[in-house]
């Protein structure tokens, strides 16, 4: 069984944006504050790492399990993450990691729609 090219390319472009995000992850600012206490940072950091892991796992199951489902749930995770990096830009401006975060939502955007389009709908069951 032939995987489509634009099954592939949705593949390939998010588990490069996922790898961007680990990178974005490990280059954040982790001072403590007296509003980031070291445990708060810690558990953020651990539950960042859990959701790379998550979406890690539902891109294989839409790209090779032909599984529907998740693809929905990585374009709801996309507005949502697109929405918190916007409010994060208007409050803080650019930072590295925030600069890696868009980089990363502009090639999921691209792989969401890859996988929306061309060659890939007949690709997922329902």
């Amino acid at each position: 069984m032939n995987v489509p090219r634009n099954v592939l390319r949705f593949e390939v472009l998010m588990y490069i944006s996922l790898m961007l995000d680990a990178i974005s992850v490990a280059v954040q600012d982790r001072s403590p504050t007296a509003e980031n206490t070291d445990t708060a940072i810690m558990v953020l950091t651990i539950l960042n790492g859990i959701e790379i892991a998550v979406l890690t796992f539902f891109v294989y199951l839409a790209a090779q399990g032909r599984r529907n489902w998740p693809r929905w749930v990585l374009l709801v995770m996309q507005v949502l993450a697109s929405i918190s990096l916007w409010l994060f830009l208007r409050d803080k401006g650019m930072t590295l990691d925030a600069g890696i975060e868009i980089i990363s939502c502009v090639l999921t955007t691209i792989g969401l729609y890859y996988s929306f389009t061309g060659d890939a709908r007949g690709w997922f069951n329902a």
